[in-house]
């Protein structure tokens, strides 16, 4: 394997600066990495306003970033090659939809958008050869709904989109559930449906997959991870866990988590402990997904990890390289993780001018 061959390029979404508004200095960066971990280049590849998270079409020449503002936004950008990388073009901005968004995912024929301030999820037809979005704008879905911890459930809060067949699934923090939209077909965009019901103040923040078809999906609110099983079309709750030792329910906030590539890990950023936790995925037959936690790697003093991304890139050695946005600190951080055992280390860190907010592998 060459050097090449272990880069692993990034795009890396931002906050504006705390204290600052939307729109005074943040942008999406172009990052790469060497085989160490170490970031070898990062040129910012266009300003945006609070592109707070991003998303890449399927055909992998255009970029999507929402605008988190309060009247929410949601950019496409061509990907252009560049002298020191590549640079993103503006192609189309349209309203999200909603208030504050914070997620969105990219599908071949729709982006869909959750905003957070107001619980929308939003969808938007794309040109399937070019990811152009579509003139006429979005479609909205309001969400309903409201949970027991008043000062973050008082109304819904849709946080997260993930594919799930022919259908996507919606996290909304404010109301305890996931919703599902069909996101293809003839009815694609009609209303939502409960596909899953979470315990009340749990505060569903993102999920996954996992291969028998289950969902984990953390709570921001309760600092666990629920483990929800098939059950007919939709899913129910069978078992849930801490994410971690250290954490406790209203100091500590999960934010994102992933699953890695052989589906026997989940990598946990937890805000507040400022940790990267890992966790087992055991699967039984017959029985519902087991959890169980490994390790927690830490990520030093007042980190808060918003986002992280496990690379995909070849890399020499079994272990795994987890980039972590380090929104408290204004950092990335290379994380190499120990896919037996769960503990790890950050590798390397980077210095960005504005706070990273979202990490994508192209």
């Amino acid at each position: 394997m060459t050097e090449r061959d272990a880069r692993a390029q990034l795009w890396v979404g931002t906050y504006p600066q705390p204290g600052g508004g939307p729109g005074s200095g943040e942008s999406i960066w172009r990052v790469a990495l060497g085989p160490d971990g170490a970031v070898e280049s990062a040129v910012p590849a266009v300003a945006a306003t609070s592109p707070s998270f991003l998303a890449l079409h399927p055909g992998g020449r255009t970029l999507y970033a929402v605008g988190e503002t309060p009247a929410g936004t949601v950019t496409a950008f061509r990907v252009e090659d560049g002298d020191d990388g590549a640079r993103l073009a503006p192609s189309g901005s349209l309203a999200s939809g909603g208030d504050e968004p914070c997620h969105v995912l990219a599908l071949a024929d729709t982006v869909w958008v959750a905003n957070y301030g107001d619980g929308v999820a939003a969808s938007v037809d794309v040109d399937p050869g070019t990811g152009d979005l579509a003139a006429e704008g979005v479609v909205a879905h309001p969400g309903v709904g409201s949970g027991p911890v008043v000062e973050r459930q008082a109304g819904p809060h849709a946080h997260f989109v993930a594919s799930a067949g022919d259908d996507v699934l919606v996290c909304d923090l404010g109301a305890d559930v996931v919703r599902r939209y069909p996101a293809v077909g003839a009815d694609a965009g009609a209303a939502a449906d409960v596909a899953a019901v979470l315990p009340p103040g749990t505060g569903p923040r993102h999920l996954v997959t996992l291969p028998d078809g289950s969902l984990v999906v953390v709570g921001e609110l309760d600092a666990r991870a629920h483990v929800l099983v098939r059950d007919g079309a939709g899913w129910t709750a069978a078992a849930a866990v801490t994410v971690s030792p250290v954490a406790e329910a209203g100091r500590d906030f999960p934010a994102h988590v992933t699953l890695s590539a052989d589906g026997t890990r989940l990598h946990v950023g937890l805000r507040g402990a400022d940790v990267l936790a890992v966790l087992r995925v055991g699967l039984p037959d017959g029985g519902a997904p087991v959890l169980e936690h490994l390790a927690d790697v830490p990520l030093g003093d007042g980190a808060w990890p918003r986002h992280h991304a496990v690379l995909t890139s070849d890399v020499t050695g079994p272990a795994e390289r987890v980039v972590v946005a380090l929104q408290g600190r204004s950092e990335l951080a290379t994380v190499r993780v120990d896919p037996e055992t769960g503990t790890g280390e950050v590798v390397a860190r980077y210095a960005l001018p504005t706070p990273p907010a979202c990490v994508l592998e192209s």
